[in-house]
C-alpha cells in the first residue's frame, strides 16, 4: 500500500509545476505582445485563430469573453495592422470569418518558433508509456480551467 503523504506530495508537485508553467507562459505571452506592439488580448485572439483556424467574430468573442462591440474593435485593429483578414463564411453568407493573414506567420518572432520546437522536443522525449497519462492530465486540467471560467462568467 502506498503512503498517502507521498501521493499528496507528488500531486502538489505536479499541480505546482503546472501553475509555474502557466505563469511563465503568461510572461512569454506578455513579452510577445509587447514585441509585436499589440495587447495580450490581441495576442490571445491570434492564438485562438492559430489553434482553431478561421472563426466567426461571435465564436472568437465567446472564446475571449468579449462583447460583440469589443470583438469588432479587436478585429478591426488586427486587420488594420495586417495580422488577420476577413473572408465570407463558405456555407453561411450571414457570417464573416476571421483568419490569420499570410503576414502573421512571416511576422512571428524566431524565439516563438524556437519555443515551439523546444516544447515539441520535450514532448518527443516523454516515454511512450507515460504519454497517455500526461495527455489525459492536461486535458482534465484544461477542462477544469474552462469549467471554472464558465462558472465565473455564468455560462
Amino acid at each position: 500500500m502506498r503512503d498517502r503523504s507521498v501521493d499528496d506530495t507528488a500531486a502538489t508537485g505536479v499541480a505546482g509545476g503546472l501553475q509555474r508553467f502557466g505563469l511563465e507562459r503568461d510572461r512569454l505571452r506578455s513579452a510577445l505582445a509587447r514585441q509585436a506592439g499589440i495587447s495580450v488580448t490581441d495576442l490571445d485572439a491570434l492564438e485562438h485563430l492559430e489553434a482553431a483556424g478561421p472563426l466567426s467574430q461571435r465564436d472568437l468573442g465567446a472564446r475571449l469573453m468579449l462583447t460583440s462591440g469589443a470583438v469588432t474593435m479587436l478585429a478591426d485593429r488586427l486587420e488594420r495592422a495586417g495580422w488577420v483578414r476577413r473572408r465570407p463564411h463558405p456555407r453561411d453568407r450571414r457570417y464573416i470569418l476571421l483568419e490569420l493573414s499570410a503576414q502573421a506567420a512571416e511576422r512571428s518572432p524566431a524565439v516563438l518558433a524556437e519555443y515551439h520546437a523546444a516544447v515539441q522536443a520535450l514532448a518527443a522525449g516523454v516515454p511512450a508509456e507515460d504519454r497517455d497519462a500526461i495527455t489525459a492530465f492536461l486535458a482534465a486540467a484544461t477542462d477544469a480551467a474552462a469549467q471554472a471560467a464558465d462558472r465565473i462568467t455564468g455560462r
